[in-house]
């Protein structure tokens, strides 16, 4: 094998460079304008026709902007219905049509109108630098409670990171049930959509929009054009801890836990369980409840012996729990034990034996301080 010859992943060797997928890939996106006069071959000979369902909450809402729908798709000699009865609404071209893209966009419009889109800001999808993307995000977490923290990541508090992602990515954005309804130019669908899924994947969309944020800076200065920007995107890695690393952060928590045990005047509690004694024999087989009933002779009983015995057994619990709680609610009659006050007598020899005392530390005191005085006289 010669130095210069590149070895290729085997996963990848059949993978080709798209030919789209170029540094000037922004001059593509432009869509230029479709008049009546370029359409050379003239009326369509088949009608293209889409419907689409929507839930019953949205009915009530589409039936008062219809008229309004029906306006906007004339202008652009698009027919459009309605159907009460089965839920659904279709759209189709007529013989005045003569873009033949624009069937598109109105099935574009009734999906947004059936997941919850205003009617002012579904029209907006009949322009041509406007584009939809519908995500379905309802079968990427199975825990129902964790689906709806995550999908709550997306509007954030007060719908803070919705209205970020929307300022960052100049696109609308839409969380409804298990769906997320983006519109705005082509460029930043993209983005948006890698948002919305890794957020679901349960990475937070703060790490794509301060990514995001950055990129817009950096697109500021014409030097970097020609430069790879990788060096200024941060890396958001999980970290992950060795198990030497867990072990001594374990240990450090055991060692902390133990100085405080020993100050309470406690044992030192070990980081693993004492083991039990191995034996290779078996734990004794525990007794059948028929060999106890045989054991206590209950099994030789008849029927209405065993029911009259529990009947005793039931009566005595009945009255230990009677005698108790007698016992209690007596216990509020009681009445508490009084201190006994002190005769006269007894109050004047404490009130002498309290005086003498504080003579008697008097004394002393008067004592230590003359030969305190004769110690230094001394000296």
């Amino acid at each position: 094998m010669s130095d210069t010859e590149v070895v290729v992943n085997k996963n990848k060797s059949h993978r080709k460079d798209k030919p789209w997928d170029t540094d000037d890939i922004d001059q593509w996106w432009k869509i230029d304008p479709f008049h009546p006069e370029d359409n050379k071959g003239g009326a369509f000979l088949e009608e293209s026709s889409f419907a689409t369902l929507f839930p019953k909450y949205r009915e009530k809402y589409l039936r008062e902007v219809w008229s309004v729908v029906t306006k906007a798709l004339e202008t652009h000699d698009v027919a459009c219905t309605l159907d009460l009865v089965n839920g659904s609404m279709s759209v189709r071209t007529t013989r005045k049509t003569y873009d033949p893209y624009i069937i598109f966009k109105a099935r574009d419009m009734i999906k947004l109108l059936a997941r919850g889109v205003a009617v002012q800001q579904a029209v907006k999808i009949l322009d041509d630098n406007i584009s939809c993307d519908i995500i379905k995000i309802g079968n990427l977490v199975r825990n129902k409670e964790r689906f709806v923290k995550r999908r709550q990541r997306i509007i954030g508090p007060d719908g803070s990171t919705l209205k970020a992602i929307e300022l960052l990515t100049q696109c609308y954005v839409l969380v409804q049930g298990n769906t997320v309804s983006v519109m705005g130019p082509h460029k930043s669908l993209k983005e948006v959509r890698r948002i919305v899924l890794d957020c679901m994947k349960n990475i937070h969309p703060i790490y794509r929009i301060k990514e995001l944020m950055i990129r817009r800076e950096l697109a500021k200065d014409p030097k970097l054009a020609t430069e790879s920007w990788d060096r200024f995107l941060p890396q958001f890695r999980k970290s992950h801890l060795k198990t030497s690393e867990r072990t001594a952060k374990k240990n450090e928590r055991l060692a902390a836990r133990n100085a405080a045990r020993q100050v309470a005047g406690l044992e030192p509690a070990t980081s693993q369980p004492t083991k039990k004694v191995y034996t290779p024999f078996p734990p004794a087989q525990q007794p059948r409840k028929v060999d106890l009933q045989l054991e206590s002779g209950e099994y030789f009983l008849k029927k209405h012996e065993i029911e009259a015995r529990e009947a005793d057994k039931r009566k005595q619990k009945q009255a230990e729990n009677t005698k108790n709680k007698r016992a209690e609610r007596s216990q509020a009659f009681i009445a508490p034990v009084e201190g006994r006050h002190m005769t006269v007598e007894e109050k004047r020899h404490k009130k002498r034996k309290a005086t003498e005392d504080e003579n008697g530390q008097h004394v002393e005191k008067a004592k230590k301080k003359k030969h305190k005085a004769t110690e230094d006289e001394v000296a």
